[in-house]
Parts: C-alpha cells; structure tokens; sequence
C-alpha cells in the first residue's frame, strides 16, 4: 500500500461540506480484497478493537487496504475525542487506486491520524505490535495544543450559532468574524476595539487602583515596594494583614495573601519578584474571592473561586487526596479543560506547612486542607456560580471599573464575604481589574450552572441580525467565467460597493490589482475576504482550487454556472468526463445560502440546468431562448428567468419585467456576439438576485466596454491599418466554437487565426480546437509558446496540425516558435478589410505587446 498526494480540504469540497484529508492510497492487487487476507480482520481488531466499518457486514465493494485506512484514520481521532463523523473510499479508473477522504477538525491531528493509520496497516500487515494507547495520547496532545482554548472556543462557537463565518488567523487565538469590511477580531477574550492603553492600564495594578479610587470605586489601601525593606515598610504603614502581588503580574502567579509576619513577607516578596521587578503590597481584605465578568456595559456572569483545596478522609495522605481530585476528567493541564490538576509544588508545601501538615500528613475525616491561598483557576482552583446573587449595586461598580480602565471586556476580581450586599456595608472591594479574562469559570463552573459569555462578548460585538457576511457571488463553467465575474464586479462597483474581485487574470480591489496571475483559487478569495474595504466579492471558482483545497468561505449568496464544456480538463486529477467535471462545478451551487441565495444556471445547458435540483436556495434560469422548455416551465411557476426578446435583456418573474437594451450592452455588440450576450444575461441575473438598484445596473451595463482594461483577453476588439483584431483567451473547443460563431457575424475579406494549445489537456481535445478553426478560417498561424505544461518541445503543434488534415476552409498554415512572434507574422500578412483572431496565452503579455503594434500603426 502507497499513500500520496495528501491534501487538506479547508471548506466545502467534492466530497462534503466538512474540512477533510485526502489522500491517493495505492493497492496491490492482493490488498484491493481483504477476504483474500486471512486472519486480517482479527489481527486488526486485536490492535484496534474500536475500529468501526471493518466487519463482515460492510457493503460495497470487496474491502480494500484503502478502506481500513480511511476507517482507522476516522476512528483514531473519534478515539481521541476529536468531533468527527465523516469519510469515504472512492475507487478510481486506475486498477487499484483510490481516493480516500476522512473529515477532520483539525488539520495537523487529521495528518497525524492518517499516518498513524498507515502505521496501524502496516503492522496488520507485518503482524507487529501497534501501540495504540501511545497513538491516542499523541493524538489527544496534539488536539490540545492546536484546538482553540475555551474562552476563544466559545466565543466562536457563539459566532458559529448565530451564522457569522470565522476564520482563525494564527495557530493561536487570534480569530477573525465575518468579512471584508464586516470583519472583527478578537484574541482570546479580548476584542479588537480595545485599546492597548486600556491593557496597558490594566496591567499596572496601582495605577488602576488610582483610577478606581478616583471613580469611588472601593479598592484596597496600599502601594508598590521598591525593595523587601520597603515592603515591610509598607505593610507597616498598612496595618495588619496584606497581600503582595507582582505590579504586572496574571492568572495569580506570585500573589500572596494574608501575610501577617515578616518571615511570611520574605516569602512572598521573593515569590513575586520573579514575576515582576515591581511590587505592590496592599490591604488584605477578608472573605471570599469573586470574579466578575463585564461586557460592554453589562455584568454577564459572576463566579466565587475557592482556593485549591482538599477533604480529609482519615484514611488516604494529602498527596492521594490530590491525586484523587486530579483525576477528575474535567481537570487537565494549563486551560484547555473546565478545571486544571492542582499543583502540589513548593507553595503547596508551604502551606500545608503553615497548617502543622506535610505531604504525608493523614487529615481527620471532614479536614479542610487548602493548598494554596490565591483562589485562580489556573493553579487548581474551583469556581461556583453566583450570578443570579449579585447585588446591583455590586453590578454597577463592577462594571463602573470596566468603564474606568476602558475595557470592553473584563474580569473584575472582588474580594468581600457575600454577593447579596454593597461592597461598602462589608468592607469589601475591588483588588483587580484584567484585561483579556478567562471565561471557562463561567462556562463550565464546577458548581452551578454555566453562562452564555460567548454568547455575550458576539452580541457585543454584532447588532441583532447582522452575520458579519458581504455579498458574495461564486462563478464557475468552463467559458465566460472571467468575463462574467468582472461584468458582475462592475455592477457591483457601479451601486457604490467597495468590490473585491479574483480571476485568472489576478486580485483586484477597488480596480487595484493587488495580486497577478491565475488567482481563481481559495487562497486568493481568502485575502480578499480578509480585505476591510471589500463590501462585496466576486469570486472565479476553477476546478483547481476546489480539487487542492475546496471553498474558501462556506456559503455564498449568488452562485453563478457559465456552461459545462467537454473539452476542458477532461483526464486530471481523477475528472475524466462532463458528469465528473459538473459534479465538481456544481459544488459552488450546493454551497449556496439556504432559502435566501440564488444560482443562476444557464437554461439551454442541460448539464448545468440540472444542478437545480442541488441547490438549497432559489434558481434563476438564463437563456436566450424564452420557449426553451425549462425556461417556460421555470416562468410559468413564477419563478424568476433571464431572457433576449425584441433586442432587449428580459428579467422577469410573474408579470414583474425589467428590460435592458442591448444596444445599451457594448460587450454584446448590439447582440451580435452570441457568448457575450449570454455573460450579460448570467450577470445580469445575478444583479437581480442581489436586489442591485435597475438604474445601477443599467449605468454599469453602459459603461462596461469589453476592451484590454476591463475584461483582459476576452474578446478584445481594435482596429490595426484598417483590418480588425481580436485577442481571446479561449482554450477549449467550446470556446473555439463560440468565437466562430462571433466572428461569423463580422465583416471580413480574409481572416486568419493565431494559436497555440495547452498542453494539460487531451489529445482530442488539442486537435477538436484547429478542426473547429480548419472551417472557419483562411489561414492559421500555430505557435510553441515556453511552457508546454509537461509535453515535449513540437508536441502539441503536432497535434494543432492534426486537427488541420482535411480543413474545408483553411489554405496557409504556418508554425512559428514563440507567441510575440507570430502574432508578428499574422499582423504582417493582413490586409485592409481582413480579420485576426489571435488566441492569446501569455494574456497580459500579449495584449500590450498587440497593443503597441495599434500605436505604431496607427
């Protein structure tokens, strides 16, 4: 068995819509049937006994090697507590190769899962020892750390419920909601509106001590200690017991309270000084310790957090009780769980010191043992909610502080004997205010029940209604894409939207090009989606990027299908005929917004015509042909369609009718050119699904002109010494036929044709291309561009010629090595009066270099 190609599917693919690995897995023709393996099932269950799928009741084909990789690699990461529940072995055309695909939620545990899978074959296979424990641990520990944590998890999750698309930043928890100039961010609990000053403030503990004084907030008297002498000093002047705590310290690290003796001072003034070169020594106040959550101008939950502690038995040492309490499931290292293990380290001996005990001790049934004095969940604290007992006045000085310090999100720490009264009638205060706060107290609380915070900070974040998307329109088919979706950019722009746009020309925003080359991938709509000046996209979905990586965003409003043609890719990567190629265009289709988006399918494709039926929202049908069958049947259920009568573009649905002239259409020619005509219809259409103004629609129409600007080798028409050039991007046969029949409908003494092939496509599909031109053109001039995409020198002009052998129409030919050169010698040759289709590759190139032969000649 061989495993290559592996590939992370990051959104909505081929095969589903959740992320996934796939992978090509190679099998001998003894590893394609495991009935012919004796002894395999049983070896594999004695390594894996949870393995699901491989038993005798699998239907389908005989199972394979494939088959046991795909269930073993799911069934590792559902064994390791990873959410996932998809996968699937498709068999191809090659003898023993399939196309295995297993869901993942994250990719670096989904890779992890299928090596050890292999792993896990291969041990089958040899009849060696599997550590299956080990495989899970390292599983569960790479899930930990690349998971987001719990405060950032639930605030997506929050984001998530409520349909707002999100988008990881870093493997940390840098998160960006929603897109283009809808986007937020946030870090952890801290949002991107908040100011550094605001964190800066919150991190000096004595000046935001300052500060809330200044509001009349209570807070604790005391003040930062330069040295231990000075600390002694000040707990002097204090009076009492204090606690001391680094200046910008977290989490509790360093913080000492209820020091009453200079030797426990000692102690402590070292303990924090590792943390921080400054000190604050303050008041200790009596009671319990609370943290407060506030969210804008709103307290949204409340917890008390006990020290991390123990309840003697009579029987177990303090050590075992530990050990007993962190076992706890919920309970895990650092803040990935509900709970973290407690620490039984030096401060933990300290303490127990300073209760007569040691880790050795055996306390009396009911003894409470504490084991540290700070009450943070991080060190092994507990937490019990209280929300639905805080006092209102306590709520407003809480989140009077937030407003103090300027934060939008908050954790404010109150230490006072209950929440069922003003801080004031029990002498209690406020000892910190933090920046960024954990959340999984008020999660999942050890006690009590848990709160929407994620919930909270989202709804902060984003008005009611609003899901942080734009408008955004997918276009895919094999001819027309580029055009179409620049056609459609510049309605967009025309109605006043900032518009982000990818095709195979580059990245645009706002007119700029901000990338080059071909940019129809996910990569490519990712950046402009992360764009803060894009209101709305406009994304050229090829087959390449949907096959490397799937969907960069996971719906989309308007989901536009030019046509299905049958020479365009046909034999790569696994897609071999018109259907496989249409069950991957229509992808964007199935991935439309449910109930309220659109695909707009062209009526006169029956391929495309039938992606309908997969489609969760509405359909808009285009067509030139109103009679067409699914047109009037489409019409005739009120449902709208896009149609050409009497000279005009027909939008109509019921008796409600738009019409745009298409005199008024330059691309179109007055109508003449039958493809371009059928572009305007397909965005026109989805104009309409986007509630774009007619007015808007009709000046973006006028001012579209189909020149080397607006829409780069699409049909690019100008004048040189009086005969008509035409520069086109076409490379398929579909496309060969459509320029015929546009050219067919111009003037022309001669015409003559320049063109080159792409070498990634099959061999019939290179000659139906010159086959097409042989009866339509006088003369052809082939050339060999520099990248022949894997074919040797002179093989593709070969097969151009081929198609040639018996041309009705066709008397010169010519082959020239280089594109620049022979467009040279096709402008050479013309003659006042004659036409030339030069079929550009090297698109940007060529148009400027076509484009300074005009200004010569001119």
């Amino acid at each position: 068995m061989e495993v290559s190609r592996i590939r992370a599917l990051r959104g909505p693919n081929l095969w589903s819509r959740h992320t996934a690995i796939e992978a090509i897995v190679t099998c001998t023709p003894q590893e394609c049937d495991l009935d012919a393996q004796p002894g395999f099932d049983a070896r594999l269950r004695a390594r894996f006994p949870d393995i699901d799928g491989v038993n005798p009741e699998y239907k389908g084909d005989p199972r394979s090697f494939a088959h046991v990789l795909e269930f073993a690699t799911l069934a590792l990461q559902a064994q390791a507590g990873c959410p996932v529940s998809f996968s699937r072995t498709e068999a191809t055309l090659e003898t023993g190769v399939f196309q295995v695909i297993v869901e993942y939620s994250e990719e670096a545990v989904g890779r992890l899962a299928l090596e050890l899978a292999e792993t896990l074959c291969r041990a089958v296979i040899d009849d060696t020892p599997f550590d299956l424990d080990g495989a899970l641990a390292r599983l569960r520990e790479l899930d930990e750390d690349e998971r987001l944590g719990p405060s950032t998890g639930s605030i997506v999750q929050a984001a998530v419920t409520r349909g707002i698309p999100f988008r990881r930043l870093t493997t940390g928890s840098l998160v960006q909601f929603g897109w283009g100039s809808k986007q937020r961010r946030i870090q952890a609990a801290e949002i991107d509106r908040t100011s550094a000053i605001a964190e800066s403030i919150a991190q000096d503990k004595d000046l935001t001590k300052k500060l809330l004084l200044a509001a009349g907030v209570p807070v604790p008297n005391g003040r930062p200690a330069t040295s231990l002498e000075d600390a002694w000093t000040a707990m002097q002047e204090i009076g009492g017991a204090v606690v001391v705590k680094p200046q910008d310290g977290n989490q509790g690290k360093g913080v000492t309270v209820n020091i009453t003796s200079r030797e426990q001072l000692e102690r402590a003034y070292a303990a924090a000084a590792e943390i921080s070169s400054e000190v604050l020594v303050e008041r200790f106040l009596p009671g319990n310790d609370f943290r407060m959550l506030v969210v804008g101008d709103q307290l949204v939950a409340a917890a008390r957090r006990d020290p991390p502690q123990v309840t003697g038995d009579g029987t177990h040492t303090v050590r075992q009780l530990v050990d007993q309490v962190n076992a706890d499931p919920r309970r895990g290292e650092g803040h990935a769980t509900s709970l973290t293990k407690i620490r039984f380290d030096d401060i933990a001996l300290a303490r127990l010191a300073a209760q007569g005990m040691d880790a050795e001790s055996v306390p009396s049934r009911g003894q409470r043992v504490l084991l540290r004095n700070n009450a943070n969940l991080s060190t092994g604290g507990s937490a019990t909610d209280v929300t639905d007992d805080v006092h209102p006045d306590i709520s407003a000085r809480v989140v009077a502080a937030a407003k103090m310090i300027g934060l939008d999100i908050c954790g404010v720490d109150v230490v006072c004997e209950s929440v069922l009264k003003p801080l004031e009638d029990q002498a209690g205060g406020i000892v910190e205010v933090n920046a960024a706060p954990g959340l999984r107290m008020h999660l999942t609380p050890s006690f009590g029940k848990g709160r929407a915070v994620g919930e909270a900070v989202i709804a902060n974040m984003y008005a009611d209604g609003d899901n942080g998307r734009i408008p955004l329109v997918a276009v895919t088919g094999t001819n027309g894409k580029t055009t179409t979706v620049r056609l459609i950019a510049h309605l967009l722009a025309a109605s006043g939207l900032g518009v982000g746009m990818t095709n195979t020309d580059g990245v645009y925003v706002n007119g700029r090009q901000t990338d080059s080359g071909d940019c129809s991938g996910p990569r490519s709509a990712r950046n402009v989606l992360m764009h803060p000046e894009v209101d709305a996209a406009v994304f050229e979905t090829a087959r390449g990027g949907l096959l490397r990586e799937g969907l960069a965003f996971d719906y989309c409003d308007v989901a536009v299908v030019t046509n299905i043609g049958k020479g365009d890719h046909l034999g790569l990567n696994y897609i071999t005929t018109v259907e496989d190629l249409a069950v991957l265009k229509r992808v964007i289709v199935q991935n439309v917004t449910p109930k309220k988006g659109y695909a707009v399918l062209n009526a006169a494709d029956p391929i495309v015509a039938g992606m309908a039926a997969n489609c969760p929202g509405q359909v808009i049908f285009f067509g030139r042909d109103v009679q067409h069958p699914v047109m009037a049947t489409h019409r005739a259920q009120g449902k709208r369609v896009v149609y050409v009568e009497d000279g005009d573009i027909v939008c109509a649905q019921g008796t409600q009718r738009h019409r745009l002239a298409l005199k008024d259409i330059p691309i179109t020619r007055d109508g003449a050119i039958g493809f371009q005509v059928d572009n305007a219809m397909a965005s026109v259409a989805a104009a309409w699904a986007l509630n774009l103004e007619w007015t808007s629609v009709r000046l973006g129409l006028a001012s579209f002109a189909n020149d080397s600007d607006n829409a780069p080798g699409r049909f690019n028409v100008m004048n040189y010494r009086g005969a008509t050039l035409i520069a086109d991007y076409g490379h398929n046969p579909d496309a060969m036929q459509a320029l015929v029949q546009a050219v067919d409908a111009m003037p022309a003494k001669r015409r003559s044709v320049v063109i080159s092939g792409a070498g990634d496509r099959r061999d019939e599909d290179i000659r139906e291309q010159t086959e097409i031109l042989g009866a339509a053109f006088d003369d052809v001039i082939l050339y060999q561009d520099a990248c022949q995409r894997g074919r040797a020198d002179g093989e593709v002009l070969a097969l151009l010629r081929a198609g040639l052998q018996g041309a009705t129409r066709t008397s010169f030919v010519d082959e020239i090595n280089g594109e620049f050169i022979a467009i040279d010698s096709a402008l050479g040759r013309l003659k006042e009066g004659d036409l030339c289709l030069i079929l550009v590759d090297q698109v940007e190139e060529a148009l400027a270099h076509i484009a300074q032969r005009v200004r010569e000649a001119s």
